[in-house]
């Protein structure tokens, strides 16, 4: 491990200066002050750039821009999409992100609608979108990253942030590349949208520390009917905001792969209703959590399948349930019953398995419920 660690560290060292010397040649910055680094190269019509400075940006106006991130083992690069509405007056600055897995198009969806409806020459303050953050996951639709280090390895990059430039995988380098020099130089406050995974359906529901009061008056301003009170686990990206003093938190909408246009709805006026808060947009405050019931829980509570078989649901998503109260059971190929399950918790149904077959071990339910005192850190199946 010592030999190693001392040959990578090395490795860096060359990587580093080899990397310096080429973007000394190949990139300029905006004036010779500048933060934000343009590399000199056009993709359809919009320029890129390997750092930015919103301020730097013109005011009154929407930029777009492409983000020079981690390069491919041919050594181009994987690029990111950056939208800018930089605000004719002076304010705070969000920072909206999705694609951060590659299956959440309804995420995607829901930044996109928010950047059409702002208006930078009646704005006070700086949106920035970032909508295809984990790029490859996204050309092919799937969650995790395929990475090609030590033969195909999947990795879900909402656990590399914030990443390390000089880090052991491409999506580690990404991530850092992505939150030094384009999200956190850029953010006082900042949104990563999700939502459930493949084969796997969540509720409208937020996911935010809710003991901390920048994050509490955002996440209450959404209508939708559920809380994760929590903080979740270490190198999600809302988490390496909050690590930075950025008030940040995560919205999960609904299934993976499809549009949910109702639930879109309901988060981008929950959106609209944060930058009228933060005074970035002016308008009256559309519904928050105040008009409709919201159950908020602190723990989620899953279950996981213990044989092979078709599911069969017995309960809703946002259900309430009580501790054991059957959720769910399994047939084999006769239509034999070879399972049931059962709630151990009294809470709501947050999230189901959208697959109709499963194998052990798969999460079928997830319950979300309060506990006494959870733990710290929570790690949940996927």
């Amino acid at each position: 491990m010592a030999s190693i660690a001392t040959v990578g560290g090395a490795a860096a060292v060359a990587v580093n200066a080899g990397a310096a010397h080429a973007q000394g040649a190949a990139t300029s910055p905006a004036s010779p002050a500048s933060r934000t680094v343009y590399t000199g190269d056009v993709i359809e019509g919009k320029k890129v750039v390997s750092a930015l400075d919103v301020n730097e940006l013109e005011p009154g106006k929407k930029h777009l821009l492409y983000f020079q991130g981690v390069q491919m083992p041919t050594g181009q690069h994987w690029y990111v999409s950056v939208t800018v509405a930089r605000g004719a007056n002076p304010g705070k600055r969000g920072i909206l992100t999705s694609g951060v897995h590659g299956d959440e198009m309804s995420s995607v969806h829901t930044v996109q609608t928010v950047m059409n409806q702002l208006d930078p020459a009646q704005m006070s303050g700086t949106v920035m979108a970032v909508t295809d953050v984990s790029r490859p996951a996204l050309e092919s639709m799937q969650r995790r990253w395929p990475n090609q280090g030590r033969g195909i390895d999947l990795i879900d990059m909402n656990r590399e942030w914030p990443g390390n430039e000089n880090g052991a995988t491409a999506p580690s380098r990404h991530a850092g590349l992505l939150f030094n020099r384009l999200l956190r130089p850029n953010a006082d406050f900042a949104i990563d949208f999700h939502t459930g995974t493949t084969g796997f359906e969540v509720t409208a529901f937020n996911i935010g520390g809710m003991d901390v009061p920048g994050v509490k008056a955002m996440v209450e301003l959404y209508p939708v009917g559920q809380i994760f009170d929590n903080h979740v686990y270490p190198g999600v990206l809302h988490n390496a905001f909050m690590d930075v003093g950025i008030p940040s938190f995560t919205p999960e909408i609904g299934a993976a792969r499809v549009l949910d246009p109702e639930m879109i709805s309901l988060f981008v006026e929950g959106t609209m209703n944060v930058l009228k808060h933060h005074g970035i947009v002016a308008g009256p405050m559309g519904r928050t959590g105040k008009d409709v019931t919201v159950f908020v829980g602190n723990s989620a509570f899953p279950i996981l399948a213990t044989a092979g078989g078709l599911v069969e649901h017995l309960v809703k998503l946002n259900d309430k349930v009580e501790v054991g109260q059957k959720v769910a059971v399994q047939r084999n190929s006769f239509g034999e019953v070879v399972a049931e399950y059962a709630s151990g918790v009294a809470g709501e149904i947050t999230g189901q398995r959208s697959d109709a077959m499963s194998e052990p071990g798969n999460p079928l339910v997830f319950i979300l419920f309060n506990k006494p005192r959870p733990e710290d850190v929570q790690v949940y199946p996927e």
